[in-house]
């Protein structure tokens, strides 16, 4: 027996169509349990599943579970939120959102690997999704690409991002919790947030996000849950397998700075400036300099591109004079 446990009502998330100009029915801004189980595969069908109205972080929820179970072998589970109060994304940065307008999830996982065995996760991650994202009924104008190391683009705007968080390990399995935030549709009130936060935040805030419902007009929760959890089934078993060697092409692929200048910054610093090439073997980021091919690893750096960089500051509304906003990871 699976714990499959759904709230009846969410009450954040109104009968009627939602103000704020979001004009799909209140099915789509739900996670519906009997639809979700058709939709599964068997695999994440047996999956322990629990949607919440509100958390503070479901990564947080996920990995404080897990250390009680320290060194214990453990079947996956996955934690839904319509509303998370600390959510973050990588280098803590928060993740705006409101209820049933984003998918927020997490799933903690015990990968068959030891921590040194898992470079290349989050990029393997970021193009798993991507696949299930392209089994749903897509604009074919919208077109999907990955930013490394762990984000997936609409049309150049920030869709999702992918969170990986190492909870304990053993000598040939890491205990992880996955977090994934996926904006499914765009509201006026959620535009106003992300605007009033670039008046403010210039130099930290992320890209604007985008959101699925650009490409998919009648984008709905479930379906998006749906599709997502099939893939990731499917692709962390083979990471589990293989590692990162049978993803690198595909995401090399779908890269989304591939061919153009960039620049990586640590700290608000510029470390390095190059034209993008790929990924290794590890994952790790390579730009062609007038030196040489340089690899970058993950960790507090972020990518740009080099036309952000360079662009001149602009007067904000105040008439006081402001940065681009930096294209950091969420």
């Amino acid at each position: 027996m699976f714990d499959h446990s759904f709230p009846l009502d969410p009450p954040d998330i109104p009968g009627k169509a939602a103000a704020g100009g979001d004009p799909r029915p209140a099915a789509a801004r739900r996670i519906e349990r009997e639809r979700l189980l058709e939709l599964l595969d068997p695999r994440p069908s047996r999956w322990a599943l629990e949607v919440v109205y509100e958390t503070g972080s479901t990564n947080a929820d996920l990995a404080a579970r897990l250390k009680q179970v320290r060194g214990v072998p453990f079947e996956p589970s996955v934690r839904v939120a319509y509303s998370q109060t600390a959510g973050r994304g990588r280098r803590g940065r928060p993740w705006l959102a409101t209820p049933g307008n984003a998918l927020l999830f997490s799933l903690s996982y015990l990968m068959p690997r030891a921590p040194n065995q898992l470079a290349g996760l989050s990029l393997a991650l970021g193009a798993t999704i991507v696949d299930g994202l392209r089994t749903l009924p897509l604009d074919d104008n919208g077109r999907l690409s990955l930013k490394w190391p762990n984000d997936i683009l609409l049309d150049g705007a920030k869709l999702a991002g992918v969170l990986v968080e190492t909870v304990w390990s053993t000598r040939d399995a890491t205990a992880l919790v996955i977090g994934v935030g996926l904006n499914v549709s765009s509201t006026d009130e959620l535009e106003q947030q992300i605007a009033s936060l670039h008046e403010t935040l210039h130099a930290t805030l992320p890209t604007v996000p985008g959101a699925l419902s650009h490409a998919w007009p009648h984008a709905a929760l479930t379906p998006v849950l749906g599709a997502v959890l099939n893939a990731l089934a499917v692709g962390l078993e083979r990471f589990g397998r293989h590692g990162f060697e049978p993803f690198r092409d595909t995401w090399v692929a779908q890269h989304a700075y591939a061919g153009q200048e960039v620049v990586v910054l640590e700290q608000g610093d510029e470390m390095a400036r190059g034209i993008a090439y790929g990924v290794d073997e590890q994952g790790q980021l390579l730009i062609r300099t007038p030196q040489a091919i340089r690899a970058i690893a993950t960790g507090d750096v972020s990518l740009r591109l080099a036309a952000s960089v360079d662009a001149p500051a602009r007067p904000a509304a105040n008439g006081r004079v402001h940065e681009q906003p930096h294209n950091d990871d969420a």
